[in-house]
């Protein structure tokens, strides 16, 4: 799996981005990580994503077996190990909360995670799992096709380093680097990972996101969090926003006088 990774320290944030995106995503949050977050840091491609290798399947639970495995050799027994994933991400997390995949975190966060689902658009996502990845003639046309999908339209453009990895030349043309079976992840059992967490889980969503409202996550989570009037990638656009969310969560007095002092 492609990580990118910094900081120093023994606590560990390991952060996920959502279907279709890149650890690109973080970038924004990364650039800050030196100042708001006390130890190391990893952003991950997920499996079938970016310049990670695809899986032949793609349920939540894969998912996070393949993360486990990749974050196990970077966890320090030693220091607290939180789990800040977006939308699928998050859910990828609170799988892992679990404890089932051989990793425990000490605390999960997520944002943004779709929770309610028509047969419609189950369907659709079942369609575009059976479809070939769909090629493109320009590398531009590709990248326009990404910044769509990944929700980054007006956040980031093709250049920006929230977009990196987002798309791929091959033999035929250009194409999105995300495998397109990786949209058979089916319907996320959200509201059962949350229950089944073996430590502190946390959601979140933005009070502009489309895809979620707090009302639904609050029938999970009693203490969702609004995190402001921003969209579904919030931590594209208001990193600062997020580092606060965790800051809040987490207690941690160095980052919280730093975000203070911010206020």
């Amino acid at each position: 799996m492609y990580i990118e990774q910094g900081g120093e320290g023994a606590d560990l944030l390991v952060m996920l981005h959502g279907m279709g995106a890149t650890a690109a995503v973080w970038s924004p949050m990364c650039a800050q990580a030196g100042e708001r977050w006390r130890g190391r840091w990893l952003a991950v491609d997920l499996p079938g994503h970016g310049g990670s290798d695809p899986q032949e399947t793609y349920p939540v639970g894969q998912y996070a077996a393949s993360v486990a495995r990749a974050m196990l050799p970077h966890v320090d027994p030693a220091g607290r190990l939180v789990v800040l994933g977006h939308s699928l991400g998050g859910v990828i997390g609170l799988a892992l909360s679990t404890g089932w995949f051989g990793i425990a975190p000490h605390r999960v966060l997520g944002v943004g995670i779709k929770v309610a689902w028509t047969d419609e658009e189950l369907r659709g996502m079942e369609t575009l799992a059976s479809r070939a990845a769909k090629t493109f003639a320009t590398r531009e046309e590709a990248w326009d096709r990404y910044l769509k999908v990944s929700g980054l339209v007006g956040l980031a453009d093709a250049g920006s380093p929230a977009a990196r990895r987002g798309v791929r030349q091959d033999a035929d043309g250009w194409r999105l680097a995300m495998d397109p079976r990786a949209h058979g992840v089916g319907m996320p059992p959200t509201a059962e990972l949350f229950k089944l967490a073996r430590c502190p889980a946390h959601l979140g969503r933005a009070g502009n996101d489309a895809l979620v409202t707090l009302e639904q996550l609050r029938a999970i989570d009693a203490d969702a969090s609004d995190l402001g009037p921003h969209g579904h990638n919030v931590m594209v656009e208001a990193p600062a926003l997020v580092w606060d969310w965790v800051a809040a969560l987490e207690g941690s007095e160095a980052v919280q006088g730093l975000s203070a002092r911010r206020r």
